[in-house]
């Protein structure tokens, strides 16, 4: 019989050193198989080679349009992503109210996550099996049309779609922007796991959490399945700077616990990449 896929990726690779050490931990000790590397994290210059020491580890691109860090172009050339000091804005909430008052040109986004594109792939080598955004940010209509846009025009065949098992108006929310962002990759030609987790869990997955939210989603008919998490080692520094309220070392303990392998095991599933839904070889 035919074993399900199961994809554990960790955003944020990039960010900082220690965050992508214990991303990468995660692949060498635990149940981590794909990373999206942050193109505007300031360590991405650093870390990007330690990927080429591990050609199991599947690589995607974590395109931000949002966040502490800056972006890759200028303000004069992307006006309505950025203030005056040439900053993104926050958050995600920032970001949509935004839009939804007209105030972000598409275009902006098509230059600079083509820039973020262009540093992953020209200048640090790196080939993205799939698309995904920080925070998120393709849910949003007018993103999830950009990000669809350049997955096809860069011949990367797969595009993360995230979704919401949580009650309330803002779930609710997720949900309707996930389904059209999956109708909309599929009139497309591209793909995506046909299940998700870990958007509501974020920065907590520590062991019991892992277990249960793998074990909801196998229980359910999906053929694929693919569980977000944000591991890391950060040091005072980073904690500071990035001031998410994340468990990093926690989801660390939680994906390299050996009962989550053999629970992984059990439902039947095999641990794999993004390549797998398209027919790549990784």
């Amino acid at each position: 019989m035919t074993r399900r896929l199961l994809i554990v990726n960790a955003d944020d690779y990039g960010l900082t050193p220690a965050i992508s050490r214990g991303i990468l931990a995660c692949h060498d000790a635990g149940i981590v198989t794909s990373v999206s590397v942050l193109a505007t994290g300031p360590a991405v210059a650093t870390t990007a080679p330690w990927l080429a020491d591990r050609p199991g580890l599947e690589v995607g691109a974590h395109l931000a349009a949002v966040g502490e860090d800056p972006p890759l172009l200028t303000a004069r050339e992307i006006p309505t992503l950025v203030d005056r000091r040439g900053s993104f804005r926050m958050s995600w909430r920032s970001f949509v109210l935004a839009v939804a008052a007209g105030r972000v040109d598409p275009d902006d986004i098509t230059r600079e996550f083509g820039a973020q594109l262009d540093r992953l792939i020209g200048d640090l080598g790196l080939r993205p099996r799939h698309l995904d955004t920080h925070q998120h940010l393709h849910l949003c209509p007018p993103v999830a049309r950009v990000v669809t846009e350049l997955a096809l025009r860069r011949g990367i065949r797969a595009v993360r779609v995230p979704t919401s098992a949580a009650r309330g108006p803002r779930a609710i929310g997720v949900r309707r922007w996930s389904r059209a962002l999956a109708a909309r990759l599929t009139a497309a030609g591209l793909v995506f796991p046909a299940a998700f987790g870990g958007l509501d869990e974020a920065g907590r997955l520590d062991h019991d959490v892992l277990q249960a939210l793998i074990a909801r989603l196998a229980a359910g008919p999906a053929a694929s399945i693919e569980v977000n998490c944000h591991p890391g080692t950060p040091t005072a520094a980073d904690r500071a700077y990035y001031a998410w309220n994340y468990g990093w070392e926690t989801e660390v303990a939680g994906l390299t616990d050996p009962r989550l392998r053999h629970a992984v095991d059990r439902l039947g599933l095999q641990l794999g990449g993004y390549a797998e839904l398209t027919g790549l070889v990784p």
